[in-house]
């Protein structure tokens, strides 16, 4: 099994390599086709590799050498395929797959094809290396892997001053909460002598709950930055400056994701100190709510689902708070399914309306683009959580962990976050398919996608409608590895009628939205209407002010300060210092040039004027020894020691 381990590792490396061969020509179409195969190689290798230990194989493990060894300190080149990398490594690939495919349509007219793919498969290797390593250093180099590539497909299109400051805000974001990771891989090292998984938590009861609790506190301010949790959250939605299958693949399977896997490895830890789970189980709940209210009054269609996908990571957060991490896993799967679905989606609406974003400029898409419709209404139904679909099995797991393990607070939260979800969903289905056809009134003449496009995405579609049905097999495959997540149901029909009603609520408030934004007449909104200019509009759609006050309070007096410190301290001492020293040096140089002019007689002088420098030393050398012995002796002479 080593063999396919090894593919699917460095498959997407081969790819993002050969494509970086061809960055600096013009389009080539054959290197998008020949970076998608790799890609799908990688798939095929962690599905096997996948089915190898459904079938009851153990975990394959490969240590390829050698990466730091000193004194107590070593730290290899190694990987795991275990049944929790098992599943992210089948879920990055399979989205990876079809967004590299989709590409192959959506970026066609892109000057830069090319080095899109050497990006895009970059971020798919780093991935990778993330979940597969077998210790936090190789975690973390993918994390870092992650970082950099999700940078350069943010800022892509480097022309546009957005983009670069999207990307440079994500950047710099997650280096923030990076430093809290450091400081808490080397708790982990400075307490356990090791970075390896299985040694590390292995010794991780020894220690006592202060020491685990900042552990855990530090390891998590990591997860917050990739996984965008709040107070760090602000560079996901403005993330979507990037290329729309960019947006698929960070949003659904990869990046984001990150924080959640962070978590769900490092589970032996936070078993050991629940209290830290409930206050990740807590943000996480605050976190759903949270986004999915900006996202109710949003009007742009890319951020709205940007949106969603804060909120969803939010309710896999608190699962795994809870202690409830295969359920986490299982609505990371499900999620990257029908949220790499929903943004493909949006890519082809985009295509269609000449890049246009506001859905309150489209409308009664529906008859041009059938098949978009079919498969975003369905992509939204399991977003929402209705049944059967992937959504409802996954979600309402997460409900159902927070009910019967007595969080009632973060069970309201959440089954409010649901109705939001259905709503904002469906506001965005409705607003963009159905009602009168508003985009007439730009001149816009929309058109479906390419078709093979859209067969690309069909197994998303079809993931996204049967994932939830695999719900007791996902639980017995990843049991041995997140063994501690039981809990206990008390009564069937209390989590039957719990179920019943939350659908009913999930439906209402998709009926409700159908009602209120499918209808004609539906005006463009342009900021005078009552409702537009009430104090929680406002506060939701300026997403209550956070980036303001960033701006405002951060950005700005940090700015200010460094400038002062450039003119002042910077210019007037630093480089005053070392432009005087350089000045000093040249004035001296410019002085004494003239011992160096090849004319004999004014090189005899200086070796003259030299000889009686050497001399007059000599001499006072000389008299110095003899006036230190006759001192000496005259010291002595009068009984001085």
């Amino acid at each position: 099994m080593e063999k396919y381990l090894y593919i699917a590792l460095f498959a997407p490396l081969v790819s993002s390599l050969f494509a970086a061969l061809f960055t600096a020509q013009p389009k080539k179409q054959f290197v998008g086709v020949v970076a998608s195969i790799l890609i799908f190689v990688s798939f095929i290798s962690s599905s096997v590799l996948l089915m190898y230990l459904y079938k009851g194989g153990e975990p394959v493990h490969v240590e390829m050498m050698t990466w730091m060894a000193a004194g107590g300190l070593y730290i290899p080149f190694g990987f795991v395929v275990d049944q929790v990398s098992a599943v992210m490594m089948m879920v990055v690939t399979l989205v990876s797959t079809v967004v590299h495919v989709y590409s192959n349509g959506y970026m066609d007219h892109d000057k830069s094809f090319n080095r899109f793919f050497a990006w895009l498969s970059a971020f798919v290797f780093s991935m990778m290396v993330l979940v597969m390593s077998d210790n936090f250093a190789g975690l973390f180099i993918g994390w870092e892997g992650v970082g950099l590539c999700s940078w350069g497909l943010i800022g892509f299109w480097y022309g546009k001053e957005s983009a670069t400051w999207a990307a440079n805000e994500a950047f710099i974001m997650n280096r923030i909460a990076d430093l809290g990771m450091l400081i808490g891989l080397f708790l982990v090292y400075w307490n356990t002598g090791t970075l390896q998984y299985e040694e590390a938590f292995a010794k991780l009861p020894a220690l006592d709950t202060a020491t685990l609790t900042w552990t855990g506190i530090f390891l998590f301010i990591g997860a917050m930055g990739k996984s965008a949790q709040f107070p760090l959250h602000t560079w996901l939605a403005d993330a979507m400056e990037g290329p729309t299958p960019v947006s698929a693949l960070i949003h659904a399977a990869t990046m984001v994701t990150a924080g959640v896997y962070l978590v769900i490895r490092a589970h032996p830890l936070y078993d050991l100190i629940p209290h830290v789970g409930l206050f990740i189980a807590s943000l996480g709940a605050f976190v759903a709510m949270f986004a999915a209210s900006m996202a109710l009054v949003n009007r742009d269609m890319k951020r709205i689902i940007a949106y969603s996908t804060l909120s969803q990571l939010g309710y896999m957060f608190a699962a795994a708070g809870l202690g409830a991490y295969w359920v986490a896993l299982f609505h990371l799967m499900a999620h990257a399914f029908f949220k790499a679905l929903l943004f493909l989606g949006a890519g082809n609406v985009m295509h269609a309306m000449d890049d246009e974003l506001d859905p309150f400029k489209m409308g009664g898409l529906k008859e041009k683009m059938k098949w978009t419709w079919i498969m975003m209404t369905i992509a939204s139904f399991a977003l929402a959580g209705v049944f059967p679909l992937a959504g409802f099995y996954s979600k309402d797991a997460i409900l159902e962990s927070s009910f019967v393990e007595h969080h009632y607070v973060i069970y309201t939260v959440l089954l409010v976050t649901a109705g939001l979800t259905a709503f904002y969903s469906f506001r965005l289905v409705a607003l963009i398919f159905h009602g009168e056809e508003r985009y007439k009134l730009f001149g816009i003449h929309p058109h479906e996608a390419y078709k093979y496009m859209l067969v690309a995405m069909s197994p998303l579609l079809i993931l996204a409608m049967i994932a939830g049905a695999f719900r007791h097999t996902f639980f017995e495959f990843v049991e041995e590895a997140l063994h501690a997540m039981h809990y206990h149901i008390h009564s069937e029909v209390t989590i039957w009628i719990m179920t019943i009603g939350t659908q009913a609520f999930v439906i209402a408030m998709i009926v409700y939205a159908y009602k209120k934004y499918a209808r004609r007449g539906i005006k463009v909104p342009d900021g005078t209407s009552e409702v537009e200019q009430s104090f929680m509009y406002q506060l939701l759609f300026n997403q209550y002010y956070i980036p303001y006050f960033y701006e405002e309070y951060i950005v700005k007096p940090y700015k200010e300060l460094s400038e002062v410190f450039w003119k002042r301290v910077d210019i007037k001492i630093v480089d005053a210092t070392v432009d005087g020293i350089a000045k000093v040096l040249y004035s001296t140089g410019a002085t004494t040039r003239g011992m160096q002019n090849g004319n004999l007689s004014t090189m005899l002088r200086w070796m003259v004027v030299g000889l009686v420098i050497l001399l007059v030393i000599a001499v006072a050398i000389g008299l110095g020894a003899r006036y230190s012995e006759e001192m000496s002796l005259f010291l002595s002479g009068l009984g001085v020691k």
